[in-house]
């Protein structure tokens, strides 16, 4: 396939439709703790606003490894790391709290012809995040690791789909063939210094100085940079908030139990050459948590900021699929 620059990308999947997506019905069942905290209470530096345990009799949900707000309304898309494209709506009670997940559909993510995956080895989708035109979500962008790579895809009615369009990494990514290369891609948003760039992130693709490896796509905001993680956790998210600032979510596995990082990096810190330390917001482990390997950043219907931080269930029973919700207090926005 043809690499591409984000803008050309953008322009030609305008004119690729979706294809047809199968239904599902999601369960959900209302999260009203966290570390001990209520509803609205603090918790390290957020505020809980809840979340939710989602369930499905279809064993094809499940997996999910990335999530991206597509639409106006809390429309939403997730990635499995079986290679489909997961979307739908949350929707909220009359308090603002998470209550579930509507409307949800099944599509396999497609190649460039227009097929299917092909192999297990191809369909690792660990990452997503959502691609502006004239203002409006036009495109996803995902990141696949095993066969590392990054393609565009097309948004109809707020739902990914369409053939794949292959965007260009640099080679020591894209010839780096484990399950731990590229964990995690965001694009900046119109507030960041580096507006419109893409920042990819690894799990375990470690520089000489024992950092994460990381790469800017972009026009002028091009080339390496590093992230700093805890010893315990590797980079599993990212997501930028409004003001441009990126959060960098971090899961690993302590005593049997999963555990979790969420960080904070200044917005003029994310730039190439630059090694990124973030302000620690939120640290879990054990069963207020899961295998934490999403995060995203949207407007509740209230009008918050909310963050969502995702688990993704490795399509075991004994895994769940959450998603749980938190703000910023009034003073860090």
């Amino acid at each position: 396939m043809r690499g591409t620059t984000l803008a050309a990308s953008l322009v030609a999947l305008l004119a690729i439709p979706a294809a047809q997506a199968a239904e599902l019905t999601v369960g959900a069942v209302q999260i009203t703790q966290f570390k001990g905290a209520q509803l609205d209470q603090p918790v390290d530096k957020l505020i809980w606003r809840g979340g939710i345990g989602m369930v499905s009799q279809i064993d094809t949900f499940g997996g999910l490894s990335g999530i991206a707000f597509t639409g106006a309304d809390q429309h939403v898309a997730f990635v499995s790391d079986r290679g489909n494209f997961i979307s739908g709506q949350l929707i909220y009670d009359d308090a603002a709290r998470l209550l579930g997940f509507i409307g949800a559909t099944i599509e396999p993510i497609q190649n460039s012809k227009g097929a299917p995956l092909p192999r297990q080895y191809s369909r690792d989708a660990e990452a997503i995040a959502v691609a502006t035109h004239a203002g409006k979500p036009v495109a996803v962008r995902v990141g696949f690791e095993h066969l590392t790579r990054v393609a565009d895809f097309a948004l109809t009615n707020d739902i990914p789909g369409g053939a794949a369009r292959e965007v260009t990494i640099p080679d020591f990514l894209s010839n780096t063939r484990t399950n731990e290369s590229l964990e995690a891609v965001c694009v900046a948003p119109d507030t960041s210094p580096i507006a419109g760039s893409t920042l990819l992130l690894t799990e375990g693709v470690i520089d000489g100085d024992g950092q994460h490896v990381a790469w800017l796509l972009g026009q002028n905001d091009k080339g390496a940079l590093s992230y700093h993680s805890d010893s315990d956790t590797n980079p599993s998210d990212c997501a930028f908030l409004p003001n441009g600032d990126l959060l960098v979510l971090e899961r690993g596995i302590s005593f049997l139990s999963f555990t979790m990082t969420l960080r904070r990096v200044k917005a003029a810190d994310v730039r190439p050459g630059n090694l990124m330390t973030g302000e620690v917001l939120l640290q879990a482990s054990g069963g207020d948590i899961d295998n934490m390997e999403q995060v995203g950043v949207h407007t509740a219907p209230n009008g918050e900021t909310r963050i969502v931080l995702g688990s993704d269930n490795n399509f075991n029973d004994w895994e769940r699929n959450l998603l749980l919700e938190f703000t910023l207090p009034e003073d860090q926005h």
